[in-house]
């Protein structure tokens, strides 16, 4: 699933090429994509609007209008978006195209999806789609203060509260696994039993591992791409993400993946081990 690199990395790649630019027109070949309108309206508002800017707010994608009306895309489990100009192929083809963004200087946005979870809305206010979002990682409000108090309120393993939107935006599986790998805490620690040591470890490792990636990127594991076409690169610097039975890099201890509520997980049980007490260890790798 794209998550919070992807989605900037997808940003910071279209910002120079499309803003400023006008819709033309709208295809959609998924109608149950289209959430909080019907295609029909999406096809009749749509065009003639101007991108005022392009934004990310956890792992949304939010095109926001000379209207004050924004159009709002979320990529979930194997969405990508793909610029081409009208009538020339893709390098790369795909068959799972399910709408397209035409602008006004002959460039369409393709949005793909293989398995047809993304959504696409135009809102008048954003809060409709992104209102319950948790704080950004990168906020100035973010501090390991703050992330201490919502993971107080949690008794839940660590890895699945990182996951929730709600308690912060834009971290998934991938970027989990790897901070709390980088912070030395087992992902099956219950979220409000990390010391103050641990949080702070924590929150620095959530920064750097997310900025990390985003200089690499994102990670193409399987449908992610930039779109220009370019596959980011970020799954090779993996320390425990999609690293199943590999060896640890700090250890050589074999990497083990597990279930937390469901989500594929991926830990070192030496270098993670699933004690309540401090841990001291520390990596300089990233």
């Amino acid at each position: 699933m794209p998550e919070l690199p992807e989605v900037e990395t997808i940003v910071n790649d279209l910002r120079p090429r499309i803003e400023g630019r006008r819709f033309t027109g709208v295809s959609v070949y998924c109608p149950e994509m289209v959430h909080k309108s019907s295609v029909a309206e999406l096809k009749r508002r749509l065009p003639g609007q101007v991108i005022k800017k392009i934004a990310r707010r956890g792992k949304y994608l939010i095109f926001r209008l000379t209207s004050g009306e924004a159009l709002i895309l979320h990529l979930r489990m194997t969405g990508s978006l793909r610029l081409s100009q009208k009538g020339k192929p893709l390098a790369e083809p795909s068959p799972y195209v399910r709408a397209v963004f035409s602008l006004d200087n002959g460039t369409e946005l393709l949005f793909t999806d293989r398995r047809k979870l993304g959504t696409i809305s135009l809102v008048k206010d954003e809060s409709e789609e992104i209102g319950k979002l948790g704080p950004e990682p990168f906020d100035t409000s973010f501090t390991p203060k703050a992330l201490a108090e919502r993971l107080s309120k949690h008794k839940a393993p660590i890895k699945a509260v990182l996951c929730d939107q709600e308690v912060i935006a834009g971290i998934g599986n991938m970027y989990a696994d790897e901070a709390l790998f980088f912070s030395g805490i087992h992902p099956l620690r219950a979220a409000n039993s990390l010391s103050d040591v641990e949080i702070k470890r924590l929150h620095k490792a959530i920064r750097e591992v997310l900025t990390k990636a985003i200089g690499n990127g994102g990670a193409s594991i399987s449908d992610y791409r930039r779109p220009t076409g370019e596959k980011g690169s970020q799954q090779y610097d993996f320390y425990a993400a999609h690293r199943g039975g590999q060896t640890c890099k700090v250890c050589t201890t074999p990497i083990e993946r597990i279930a937390v509520r469901n989500r594929g997980t991926y830990f070192c049980p030496k270098c993670q081990k699933d004690a309540a007490e401090t841990t001291q260890i520390r990596f300089s790798s990233l």
